[in-house]
């Protein structure tokens, strides 16, 4: 029996998932997209793996440059989160002019000076998986580790705070 759509899309916002902004230095400019689809797959290597719309311009740009920096948004980065998850969104470091940022050493990708963590990482494989890829990205180093904070979470399509309650404008 096929499953529903509506059904399928609503139990999977039942799963709280932690967010990060996904950024790519290509020739032209930067690229930025909020993901909520982030995984570790080994600590040895030390290899995560994210998932983008397959059609989507991030997607695109990334198989191209083959590097790009994930950072792990903290609470207090839920209106970051919104602007770079809207369509049709400016360059990335017109999104983040007031957030002082730098760039990572290996992929030179946009990394947050204030990120709960952030990955510097080359592209080691990607894989089709129906409207979506997973690309499997190789950690090549963490340009920015916190000591402490609490992450910005995607819960039944809300940003919330790792206790799970919504995050209002202040």
């Amino acid at each position: 029996m096929p499953v529903d759509a509506a059904e399928y899309a609503a139990a999977l916002r039942s799963y709280a998932a932690g967010v990060v902004l996904l950024t790519v230095r290509d020739d032209i400019d930067d690229v930025g997209t909020t993901v909520t689809s982030l995984m570790s797959v080994s600590a040895d290597p030390p290899l995560v793996a994210i998932g983008l719309a397959a059609e989507g311009y991030p997607a695109e740009v990334l198989q191209s440059i083959g590097s790009c920096a994930v950072n792990v948004l903290g609470s207090a980065d839920a209106i970051l989160a919104s602007r770079f998850s809207s369509a049709g969104r400016p360059s990335a470091r017109h999104l983040l002019e007031s957030v002082p940022w730098r760039r990572a050493p290996v992929s030179d990708a946009i990394v947050l000076d204030g990120a709960l963590a952030a990955l510097d990482c080359t592209v080691s494989s990607v894989v089709a998986a129906g409207s979506h890829v997973v690309v499997l990205l190789a950690v090549e180093g963490v340009p920015v580790l916190a000591p402490d904070g609490d992450p910005l979470l995607r819960l039944r399509g809300r940003w919330t705070d790792g206790a799970g309650a919504p995050l209002r404008r202040p």
